[in-house]
């Protein structure tokens, strides 16, 4: 809503209200304000879901410290909530349709977990929401997200159209000039790490069994957004199991996010890493700002020995904002590398019950492969502090969120 008044206090040419219409200068003050709305309601929060007796239920894995979480406040996602909300809506451009669909995901996903708490809190129900009524909300921000990015006019990338060569003969010497035109389009293309000429577009799919990509192409496109938010908001709900685990490792996801945003829609830097230039996108950027503002203002109560938890009203919102916010940059195919942790924390979940099925119906008796699923856990097990795994967890993210930045020149 700022953005808006001082884009009008700069047209009068007010002395400084020019400064606001940079991205840069917004992003500054949507992390800024950010910090100070965690540092400012985190405390009042903490003390209202203490009234409110809305403590984590903690049950007996044999974890080292783990009794002793049991009534830490949980539902803290709020504040990570209020911390995104707010800065986005005072800084950004609310006309942009990148904003609104992560402010809708944002919402979306935090009802979803905030439900899911409610019931575990104060119905007492320990399963919460039904796993499968959380499936359908994530399939549902899916279709949405897929839907809007697919059909809608605003969703456009810039591409560069060689013209025909003309040659010039200077001083009796003959050279080649070749010149370009930009042309914006809608496409289904996404950028392909580690290669050059790197994009794959999912149009062609449907184009190999003859339909026309340009109609029929979200057939494909879709249950892949579909895929990929819910896989990553899953991640994110199980990487949030010890304290600041989450919080830090979606931090420094944003950061690198927000630095893929930036060079994507800037049409220099994109020129000049030869990478795709989505119009409009940088706008991301103070939204991102505000995520990043958001996680490391929650991480001062978060932090071991944490005084409140996110619950899923934080983590399923964590993990939806970053998968749309890369699927709208055209990086979705760098989650593997950037969102490591979520996947190895997703793979060992998966395995460890895969092979107990396998190995009670093979042997009768299942067996495991690690000591406990999630992986943060394991380690646990083994007798590691929970500080140092999540410090150890936190340096793998840092060194993904760097491969994965050094992506655009590494081609």
């Amino acid at each position: 809503m700022l953005y808006y008044l001082f884009d009008y206090l700069n047209e009068i040419d007010f002395p400084g209200a020019g400064a606001f219409t940079y991205i840069t200068t917004r992003t500054a003050f949507a992390v800024i304000i950010s910090l100070v709305i965690s540092m400012v309601l985190g405390k009042r929060i903490i003390r209202m879901l203490h009234q409110l007796q809305v403590g984590e239920t903690v049950r007996d894995l044999g974890l080292e410290g783990q009794l002793e979480k049991s009534g830490t406040p949980t539902m803290g996602g709020l504040l990570i909530l209020a911390a995104i909300l707010i800065p986005t809506l005072l800084f950004a451009k609310l006309d942009n349709i990148y904003i609104l669909m992560l402010l809708l995901s944002t919402v979306w996903l935090g009802l979803i977990g905030f439900l899911d708490d409610y019931i575990k809190v104060f119905k007492k129900n320990k399963e919460g929401l039904q796993g499968k009524m959380k499936i359908v909300g994530q399939v549902g921000i899916g279709v949405i997200v897929g839907t809007t990015l697919f059909f809608s006019e605003d969703v456009k990338i810039e591409r560069s159209i060689k013209k025909e060569q003309q040659h010039v003969v200077v001083d009796g010497v003959k050279y080649v000039n070749q010149s370009t035109d930009k042309v914006q389009e809608k496409s289904l293309s996404t950028t392909i790490p580690f290669f050059k000429n790197n994009e794959l577009n999912y149009g062609e799919i449907v184009e190999w069994v003859g339909l026309d990509a340009a109609k029929w192409g979200w057939v494909i496109f879709i249950p892949v957004v579909i895929i990929i938010i819910t896989a990553v908001s899953n991640g994110a709900n199980l990487t949030d199991g010890i304290d600041g685990l989450a919080t830090g490792t979606s931090a420094i996801i944003g950061l690198a996010l927000g630095v893929l945003a930036y060079v994507s829609g800037n049409v220099f830097f994109a020129d000049y890493l030869n990478i795709m230039y989505i119009p409009d996108s940088g706008e991301l950027v103070v939204f991102m700002g505000a995520f990043v503002g958001a996680c490391i203002g929650f991480l001062w109560y978060n932090a071991y020995p944490a005084q409140v938890f996110m619950g899923d009203t934080g983590s399923l919102a964590l993990g939806g904002i970053i998968a749309t916010f890369a699927i709208a940059i055209r990086k979705e195919l760098l989650i593997p590398v950037l969102c490591g942790i979520f996947l190895v924390e997703n793979l060992s979940v998966i395995l460890q019950v895969g092979y107990f099925k396998y190995s009670k119906k093979k042997w009768g008796e299942g067996r495991r492969i690690f000591k406990m699923a999630p992986l943060h856990h394991h380690y646990q097990k083994s007798g590691v502090h929970e500080a140092k795994i999540v410090s150890r967890f936190w340096i793998v993210g840092i060194l993904l969120a760097v491969l994965a930045i050094a992506t655009l020149k590494l081609r």
